[in-house]
Protein backbone atom coordinates (compact mmCIF):
# COMPACT_ATOMS: atom_id res chain seq x y z
CA UNK A 1 0.00 0.00 0.00
CA UNK A 2 1.64 2.96 -1.40
CA UNK A 3 0.20 6.14 1.36
CA UNK A 4 1.04 8.80 -0.63
CA UNK A 5 -0.74 7.32 -3.82
CA UNK A 6 -3.82 6.43 -1.48
CA UNK A 7 -3.99 10.02 -0.27
CA UNK A 8 -4.20 11.74 -3.80
CA UNK A 9 -6.47 8.81 -5.41
CA UNK A 10 -9.02 9.82 -2.41
CA UNK A 11 -8.61 13.52 -2.04
CA UNK A 12 -9.30 14.00 -6.34
CA UNK A 13 -13.03 15.16 -6.38
CA UNK A 14 -12.44 15.70 -10.36
CA UNK A 15 -10.28 16.24 -13.31
CA UNK A 16 -7.94 18.55 -13.68
CA UNK A 17 -8.29 21.41 -15.84
CA UNK A 18 -5.54 23.82 -17.21
CA UNK A 19 -4.42 26.51 -19.56
CA UNK A 20 -1.65 27.89 -21.96
CA UNK A 21 -0.94 31.53 -22.16
CA UNK A 22 1.55 32.53 -24.77
CA UNK A 23 2.30 36.54 -23.59
CA UNK A 24 4.45 38.95 -25.47
CA UNK A 25 5.21 42.13 -22.59
CA UNK A 26 3.46 44.30 -21.60
CA UNK A 27 0.63 41.48 -19.69
CA UNK A 28 -0.91 41.23 -16.74
CA UNK A 29 -3.10 38.21 -15.36
CA UNK A 30 -5.46 38.35 -12.55
CA UNK A 31 -6.00 34.67 -11.40
CA UNK A 32 -9.16 34.66 -9.06
CA UNK A 33 -9.77 32.31 -6.05
CA UNK A 34 -10.31 28.27 -6.43
CA UNK A 35 -11.41 25.70 -4.53
CA UNK A 36 -8.63 23.48 -5.43
CA UNK A 37 -4.51 23.71 -5.58
CA UNK A 38 -4.06 26.44 -8.15
CA UNK A 39 -0.58 25.72 -10.07
CA UNK A 40 1.49 27.73 -12.62
CA UNK A 41 4.34 26.41 -14.36
CA UNK A 42 6.74 29.08 -16.25
CA UNK A 43 7.75 27.12 -19.33
CA UNK A 44 9.42 30.18 -20.77
CA UNK A 45 10.74 33.49 -20.05
CA UNK A 46 10.24 35.19 -16.90
CA UNK A 47 7.53 37.06 -15.06
CA UNK A 48 6.29 38.12 -11.51
CA UNK A 49 3.38 36.79 -9.08
CA UNK A 50 2.27 38.98 -6.62
CA UNK A 51 -0.43 38.95 -3.96
CA UNK A 52 -1.92 41.89 -1.95
CA UNK A 53 0.32 42.26 1.16
CA UNK A 54 3.03 40.15 0.08
CA UNK A 55 6.45 41.18 -1.99
CA UNK A 56 6.48 40.34 -5.72
CA UNK A 57 8.07 36.72 -6.54
CA UNK A 58 10.47 36.76 -9.32
CA UNK A 59 9.70 33.91 -11.64
CA UNK A 60 12.03 32.41 -14.78
CA UNK A 61 11.43 29.17 -16.82
CA UNK A 62 11.27 25.87 -15.07
CA UNK A 63 9.58 27.32 -11.59
CA UNK A 64 6.47 25.87 -10.68
CA UNK A 65 4.23 27.29 -8.24
CA UNK A 66 1.33 26.05 -6.10
CA UNK A 67 -1.64 28.47 -3.94
CA UNK A 68 -2.96 26.09 -1.90
CA UNK A 69 -6.05 28.38 -0.40
CA UNK A 70 -7.14 29.97 -3.30
CA UNK A 71 -6.09 33.57 -2.69
CA UNK A 72 -6.27 36.02 -6.05
CA UNK A 73 -3.24 36.73 -7.04
CA UNK A 74 -1.52 38.34 -10.02
CA UNK A 75 0.86 37.03 -12.79
CA UNK A 76 2.89 39.64 -15.00
CA UNK A 77 6.21 40.83 -16.84
CA UNK A 78 6.10 43.62 -14.28
CA UNK A 79 5.08 43.67 -10.81
CA UNK A 80 3.68 47.59 -11.68
CA UNK A 81 1.90 46.51 -15.53
CA UNK A 82 -2.33 46.66 -15.03
CA UNK A 83 -3.68 42.90 -15.12
CA UNK A 84 -6.38 41.86 -16.69
CA UNK A 85 -8.84 39.14 -15.37
CA UNK A 86 -7.95 35.48 -17.12
CA UNK A 87 -10.13 34.19 -19.69
CA UNK A 88 -9.51 31.74 -21.89
CA UNK A 89 -11.16 30.09 -25.23
CA UNK A 90 -11.15 26.73 -23.20
CA UNK A 91 -13.81 24.31 -25.18
CA UNK A 92 -15.27 22.49 -22.38
CA UNK A 93 -16.60 19.98 -24.52
CA UNK A 94 -14.24 18.87 -26.39
CA UNK A 95 -10.95 19.52 -24.35
CA UNK A 96 -9.92 19.90 -20.89
CA UNK A 97 -6.47 22.46 -21.93
CA UNK A 98 -7.26 26.03 -22.78
CA UNK A 99 -5.14 28.51 -25.10
CA UNK A 100 -5.04 32.09 -24.66
CA UNK A 101 -2.31 34.38 -26.44
CA UNK A 102 -1.35 37.96 -24.98
CA UNK A 103 -0.41 40.44 -27.74
CA UNK A 104 1.18 42.78 -25.80
CA UNK A 105 4.18 44.76 -28.21
CA UNK A 106 5.44 42.95 -31.02
CA UNK A 107 8.90 43.20 -29.81
CA UNK A 108 8.11 42.64 -26.08
CA UNK A 109 9.52 39.81 -24.25
CA UNK A 110 7.95 36.37 -24.57
CA UNK A 111 6.65 33.85 -22.11
CA UNK A 112 4.65 30.68 -21.88
CA UNK A 113 2.87 29.74 -18.73
CA UNK A 114 0.49 26.58 -17.96
CA UNK A 115 -1.82 27.65 -15.44
CA UNK A 116 -4.74 25.46 -14.03
CA UNK A 117 -6.11 24.21 -10.90
CA UNK A 118 -6.29 20.77 -9.06
CA UNK A 119 -9.66 19.86 -8.03
CA UNK A 120 -9.36 18.79 -4.29
CA UNK A 121 -12.45 18.53 -1.75
CA UNK A 122 -11.70 21.64 0.27
CA UNK A 123 -13.63 19.73 3.01
CA UNK A 124 -11.33 18.48 6.17
CA UNK A 125 -8.19 18.83 4.32
CA UNK A 126 -5.45 16.05 4.63
CA UNK A 127 -2.58 16.88 7.07
CA UNK A 128 -0.45 16.05 3.78
CA UNK A 129 -1.85 18.71 2.35
CA UNK A 130 -3.10 21.01 5.45
CA UNK A 131 0.91 21.77 6.34
CA UNK A 132 1.84 23.06 3.04
CA UNK A 133 2.05 26.97 3.04
CA UNK A 134 -0.31 29.12 1.46
CA UNK A 135 2.33 29.77 -1.45
CA UNK A 136 4.75 26.54 -2.35
CA UNK A 137 7.12 27.82 -4.91
CA UNK A 138 9.98 25.42 -6.60
CA UNK A 139 12.82 27.11 -8.39
CA UNK A 140 13.90 25.19 -11.24
CA UNK A 141 17.13 23.63 -9.44
CA UNK A 142 17.41 20.42 -12.04
CA UNK A 143 15.53 17.89 -9.70
CA UNK A 144 15.42 14.95 -11.96
CA UNK A 145 11.68 13.87 -11.27
CA UNK A 146 10.07 17.80 -11.71
CA UNK A 147 12.68 18.99 -14.15
CA UNK A 148 11.89 16.34 -15.90
CA UNK A 149 8.03 16.71 -15.85
CA UNK A 150 8.07 20.35 -16.96
CA UNK A 151 10.50 19.88 -19.94
CA UNK A 152 7.96 17.40 -21.22
CA UNK A 153 5.42 19.59 -20.46
CA UNK A 154 6.89 22.35 -22.23
CA UNK A 155 7.15 20.78 -25.30
CA UNK A 156 4.23 19.06 -25.45
CA UNK A 157 2.73 22.20 -24.81
CA UNK A 158 4.78 24.38 -27.55
CA UNK A 159 4.80 21.58 -30.12
CA UNK A 160 0.78 20.49 -30.34
CA UNK A 161 1.90 17.04 -31.49
CA UNK A 162 -1.31 14.50 -32.44
CA UNK A 163 -2.03 13.30 -28.85
CA UNK A 164 -0.65 16.43 -26.93
CA UNK A 165 -4.18 16.27 -25.13
CA UNK A 166 -3.49 13.47 -23.60
CA UNK A 167 0.05 13.72 -22.99
CA UNK A 168 -0.20 17.06 -21.02
CA UNK A 169 -3.41 15.91 -19.02
CA UNK A 170 -1.38 12.74 -17.75
CA UNK A 171 2.03 14.81 -17.02
CA UNK A 172 -0.40 17.47 -15.24
CA UNK A 173 -1.73 15.07 -12.78
CA UNK A 174 1.64 13.63 -12.30
CA UNK A 175 3.27 17.37 -11.50
CA UNK A 176 1.11 17.38 -8.33
CA UNK A 177 3.17 13.94 -7.11
CA UNK A 178 6.27 15.62 -7.94
CA UNK A 179 5.20 18.97 -6.50
CA UNK A 180 4.93 17.20 -2.91
CA UNK A 181 7.87 14.77 -3.38
CA UNK A 182 10.07 17.89 -4.06
CA UNK A 183 8.47 19.71 -1.26
CA UNK A 184 8.48 17.52 1.47
CA UNK A 185 12.71 16.65 0.43
CA UNK A 186 13.30 20.53 1.17
CA UNK A 187 11.20 20.53 4.38
CA UNK A 188 11.71 16.97 5.56
CA UNK A 189 9.14 17.46 8.76
CA UNK A 190 5.59 16.38 9.70
CA UNK A 191 4.07 14.37 7.37
CA UNK A 192 7.20 13.41 5.15
CA UNK A 193 8.97 11.94 8.31
CA UNK A 194 6.06 10.83 9.37
CA UNK A 195 5.98 8.08 5.81
CA UNK A 196 9.78 7.32 6.56
CA UNK A 197 9.41 6.86 10.22
CA UNK A 198 10.42 3.03 10.74
CA UNK A 199 7.31 2.74 13.41
CA UNK A 200 5.00 5.30 12.05
CA UNK A 201 4.99 5.31 8.45
CA UNK A 202 4.05 1.06 8.87
CA UNK A 203 1.23 2.40 11.10
CA UNK A 204 0.03 4.41 8.45
CA UNK A 205 0.38 1.56 6.20
CA UNK A 206 -1.79 -0.63 8.39
CA UNK A 207 -4.25 1.95 8.30
CA UNK A 208 -4.55 2.99 5.20
CA UNK A 209 -4.75 -1.16 4.21
CA UNK A 210 -6.90 -2.02 6.23
CA UNK A 211 -9.38 1.00 7.89
CA UNK A 212 -12.92 -1.35 8.80
CA UNK A 213 -10.20 -2.85 11.29
CA UNK A 214 -10.72 -2.23 14.84
CA UNK A 215 -7.78 -0.67 15.50
CA UNK A 216 -6.42 -0.04 19.15
CA UNK A 217 -3.99 2.50 20.17
CA UNK A 218 -2.18 -0.35 21.77
CA UNK A 219 -2.65 -2.56 18.94
CA UNK A 220 -0.83 -0.35 16.77
CA UNK A 221 1.73 0.74 19.11
CA UNK A 222 2.60 -3.32 20.01
CA UNK A 223 2.71 -3.82 15.89
CA UNK A 224 5.17 -0.85 15.92
CA UNK A 225 7.44 -1.84 18.70
CA UNK A 226 7.06 0.81 20.93
CA UNK A 227 5.03 1.71 24.34
CA UNK A 228 1.85 3.04 23.69
CA UNK A 229 2.39 6.62 24.89
CA UNK A 230 5.48 6.72 23.12
CA UNK A 231 3.80 5.77 20.08
CA UNK A 232 0.78 8.08 20.39
CA UNK A 233 3.37 11.14 20.98
CA UNK A 234 5.40 9.97 17.92
CA UNK A 235 2.28 9.53 15.84
CA UNK A 236 0.65 12.86 16.92
CA UNK A 237 3.68 14.95 16.84
CA UNK A 238 4.32 13.86 13.34
CA UNK A 239 0.77 12.98 11.54
CA UNK A 240 -0.52 16.02 13.07
CA UNK A 241 -3.89 14.16 15.12
CA UNK A 242 -3.99 11.26 17.46
CA UNK A 243 -3.46 7.45 15.94
CA UNK A 244 -7.55 7.21 16.73
CA UNK A 245 -8.41 10.56 15.06
CA UNK A 246 -6.19 9.90 11.95
CA UNK A 247 -7.99 6.55 11.33
CA UNK A 248 -11.56 8.32 12.07
CA UNK A 249 -10.56 10.90 9.14
CA UNK A 250 -9.54 8.27 6.79
CA UNK A 251 -12.56 6.39 7.32
CA UNK A 252 -14.60 9.05 6.69
CA UNK A 253 -12.30 10.54 3.57
CA UNK A 254 -12.57 6.93 1.77
CA UNK A 255 -16.27 6.70 2.58
CA UNK A 256 -16.37 9.99 1.07
CA UNK A 257 -14.82 9.15 -2.53
CA UNK A 258 -17.30 5.99 -2.31
CA UNK A 259 -19.97 8.27 -2.24
CA UNK A 260 -18.72 10.53 -4.82
CA UNK A 261 -18.12 7.28 -7.47
CA UNK A 262 -20.42 4.64 -6.56
CA UNK A 263 -24.01 4.09 -6.13
CA UNK A 264 -23.38 1.23 -3.65
CA UNK A 265 -25.87 1.10 -0.20
CA UNK A 266 -25.20 3.02 2.48
CA UNK A 267 -24.71 0.09 4.30
CA UNK A 268 -22.11 -1.10 1.81
CA UNK A 269 -20.25 2.04 2.41
CA UNK A 270 -20.61 1.90 6.37
CA UNK A 271 -19.42 -1.70 6.18
CA UNK A 272 -16.67 -1.10 4.00
CA UNK A 273 -14.83 1.92 6.34
CA UNK A 274 -15.55 -0.55 9.55
CA UNK A 275 -19.25 0.02 10.91
CA UNK A 276 -21.54 -2.58 11.77
CA UNK A 277 -24.18 0.54 11.89
CA UNK A 278 -25.36 2.35 9.30
CA UNK A 279 -26.77 5.13 12.05
CA UNK A 280 -23.54 5.07 13.95
CA UNK A 281 -21.28 5.40 10.17
CA UNK A 282 -23.92 8.01 9.39
CA UNK A 283 -23.70 10.02 12.48
CA UNK A 284 -19.57 9.74 11.95
CA UNK A 285 -20.10 11.25 8.63
CA UNK A 286 -21.66 14.07 9.40
CA UNK A 287 -19.85 14.91 12.09
CA UNK A 288 -16.57 15.21 10.01
CA UNK A 289 -18.62 16.75 6.80
CA UNK A 290 -21.53 18.52 8.49
CA UNK A 291 -23.21 16.56 6.02
CA UNK A 292 -25.25 13.09 6.00
CA UNK A 293 -24.29 10.82 3.91
CA UNK A 294 -26.59 10.74 1.47
CA UNK A 295 -27.00 14.44 1.15
CA UNK A 296 -23.28 14.21 0.82
CA UNK A 297 -23.73 11.89 -2.44
CA UNK A 298 -26.41 14.18 -3.73
CA UNK A 299 -24.90 16.80 -3.27
CA UNK A 300 -21.74 15.84 -5.18
CA UNK A 301 -23.66 14.33 -7.91
CA UNK A 302 -25.36 17.87 -8.45
CA UNK A 303 -21.30 19.48 -8.61
CA UNK A 304 -20.29 16.68 -11.39
CA UNK A 305 -22.80 17.17 -13.61
CA UNK A 306 -22.59 20.94 -13.30
CA UNK A 307 -18.63 20.20 -14.47
CA UNK A 308 -20.25 17.88 -17.59
CA UNK A 309 -19.25 19.58 -20.67
CA UNK A 310 -22.43 22.25 -21.88
CA UNK A 311 -23.62 22.46 -25.85
CA UNK A 312 -20.51 24.38 -27.77
CA UNK A 313 -19.93 28.02 -27.26
CA UNK A 314 -17.71 30.21 -28.94
CA UNK A 315 -17.60 32.92 -26.25
CA UNK A 316 -14.86 32.89 -23.13
CA UNK A 317 -15.19 30.98 -20.49
CA UNK A 318 -14.39 33.09 -17.35
CA UNK A 319 -11.15 32.33 -15.44
CA UNK A 320 -13.61 31.30 -12.73
CA UNK A 321 -14.83 28.09 -14.66
CA UNK A 322 -11.28 26.73 -14.89
CA UNK A 323 -8.83 28.20 -11.84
Amino acid sequence: MDVLTDVLAVLESGPTLCARTQAHAPWGLRFGGNQGFGFHVVLQGTCWLTRAGEPPLALRSGDVVVLTRGREHVLADDPTTPAVTFRTNHDRQARRIGHQHLAGSPSGARAVLLSGAYRIDPRRPHPMLAMLPDLVHLPDRRRHGLHTAVELLGTEVEEQEPGSEAIITSLVDALFVYILRAWQEDHPTGWSQALTDPAIGPSLHRIHQDPARSWTVAQLSTEAGLARATFARRFTALVGEPPLAYLTRWRMTSAARTLRQQNVPLSVVAHQVGYTSEFAFAKAFKREYGLAPGAYRRLAQTKEEAHDPPPPRRRPVEATEIL
